[in-house]
């Protein structure tokens, strides 16, 4: 529960200010895809580099996404709120002017922190605002402008890639932060959190091993995978994870409770979620240089040819939603990401130097059905699988395990890419990226397979209260759990 301790603006205010906040985060996951072959031009770099503007923000974003809203809970959520757009505001002016493709990725892995920061307060801060009468209203309007800046990254990243310069990409988040900051500061309410508790100790162990799978993953194809480093990464980020699991086994109020795995809901659900995201980012990463740099698009092209699969969610979620609430959502996850991983398969296969886009589309319009099959259900099944009072737990995990799945996902499926294949000739792309994409196919059907795990919807009534789990999230919970 929130204590208001001030209320300076109405409902409005707030809806406003966090959508716009929430759309800046959003939008940076998939912006830069379509400005990479652009980047690599103007600034040089490797395909590792070009990983890491994409990963180091996602990683940053995904590690500390629940400490954010720690933060937020014991300092004040419009304080920290402030912090975090300052943070991501300075960040992207950092990363427009980034001299060289290091400064880049510096500037990205901040803008992380500062997303980390102010993502998971928009729901917050927007609940202590907003009636209870009106929440459900409050959050479809909240979640729709998200989902329309992931929709709309990469189109919106190619088009001003092509008629300005990547540099505005970063630039269009500056001055969106600086009318956002004073419009907080006197129109949102101050609120806490009852019994906020940092996990410190838990989140250096999950950053640090994190951080050395991504960076072994990332360096091992320009190294070579029996290289000093990147074995020593890859062993140190695996104990420091094996640690961060011991650790959250013993310790009293830890950042992802590790008995929460217990349950078969909440273990499918999530392993579902990190498969998703591994299979969907790292294809996405790919398939967008593909379309530039083989098949000759320009970056608004390239963005617009994409939107059957990354916008096809904000058509297809409504009729996800529906049929969740009539069969349940196992059977329509499960669904999603069997096509999604029949839409990469189809993509794989049709892949060449010379593919019309004719021939591209039904894979893309496949695959955006599947993803968009998989989002409505996937929170309801999250929420569903734990206690109420653990519900902003549950979510804030699941948001951070499919941030990780995105930073993985690229590095491993470049990984696969760079031993096939290269930028040497739109062949070679292509060697390199059919068997990636057959790669993020087979992760998204075991990510099916994972959603088959999560039990059935029961039948009878009062079983689910009665064993201590709510029988069906509704969409306001849902929404409010994932500011945590």
């Amino acid at each position: 529960m929130s204590q208001q301790t001030a209320r300076r603006g109405g409902a409005v205010w707030a809806l406003v200010i966090t959508s716009v906040a929430g759309f800046m985060a959003a939008l940076d996951n998939l912006v830069v895809t379509t400005a990479l072959p652009s980047i690599r031009e103007d600034l040089g770099g490797a395909l590792d580099d070009l990983e890491w503007t994409v990963s180091a923000y996602t990683l940053t974003f995904a590690v500390l996404l629940m400490t954010g809203a720690a933060l937020g809970d014991r300092f004040g959520r419009r304080r920290l709120f402030l912090a975090g757009l300052t943070v991501f505001t300075g960040a992207s002016a950092a990363a427009a002017m980034a001299p060289g493709i290091g400064s880049l990725i510096a500037a990205r892995a901040v803008q992380g922190v500062g997303a980390a920061v102010l993502m998971p307060l928009t729901l917050t801060l927007l609940t202590a605002a907003v009636p209870a009468a009106r929440r459900g209203m409050a959050y479809g309007i909240w979640g729709a402008v998200n989902g329309l800046a992931v929709a709309s990254g990469p189109l919106i990243g190619g088009s001003l890639t092509e008629h300005i310069s990547w540099h505005w990409i970063f630039w269009l988040n500056v001055p969106l932060g600086l009318v956002l900051l004073p419009l907080a500061r006197l129109r949102l309410a101050e609120s806490h959190g009852a019994g906020a508790r940092l996990d410190l100790p838990g989140t250096v162990l999950a950053s640090g091993g994190l951080f050395g799978i991504v960076y072994g993953l990332v360096r091992g194809p320009a190294d070579g995978w029996t290289d000093t480093t990147v074995l020593t990464a890859l062993f140190a980020g695996s104990a420091l994870l094996v640690g961060f699991v011991l650790y959250s086994t013993r310790a009293t109020a830890p950042m992802l409770p590790m008995r929460l795995f217990r349950s078969r809901a909440f273990a499918g659900i999530n392993a579902a979620s990190l498969l998703m995201f591994v299979g969907m980012f790292g294809s996405i990463f790919l398939l967008s240089q593909y379309m530039q740099g083989v098949l000759g698009y320009s970056p608004t092209e390239a963005g617009l040819r994409m939107l059957p699969w990354t916008g096809m969610p904000m058509l297809v979620a409504p009729v996800a939603g529906i049929l969740s609430d009539r069969v349940g959502g196992r059977p329509v996850v499960a669904t999603g990401l069997f096509l999604q991983a029949a839409g990469l398969g189809y993509m794989a296969y049709v892949v060449s130097a010379d593919v019309s886009y004719a021939a591209q589309l039904p894979g893309l319009v496949i695959s955006g059905i599947g993803m968009a099959l998989y989002f409505a259900p996937a929170a309801n099944l999250v929420m569903s699988s734990v206690r109420p009072r653990e519900q902003g737990i549950a979510s804030g995990a699941n948001n951070a395990l499919r941030e990780v799945g995105g930073a993985l996902g690229i590095a491993i499926m470049s990984s696969i890419f760079s031993a096939q294949g290269g930028y040497a000739s739109a062949q070679n792309f292509v060697d390199g990226l059919r068997p990636a994409l057959v790669t993020g196919s087979a992760v998204v059907a075991l990510a099916g397979l994972a959603a088959l795990l999560v039990p059935g919807r029961r039948r009878t009534p009062g079983t689910e209260e009665a064993a201590g789990r709510p029988g069906r999230a509704s969409s306001a919970p849902a929404a409010e759990a994932l500011s945590a």
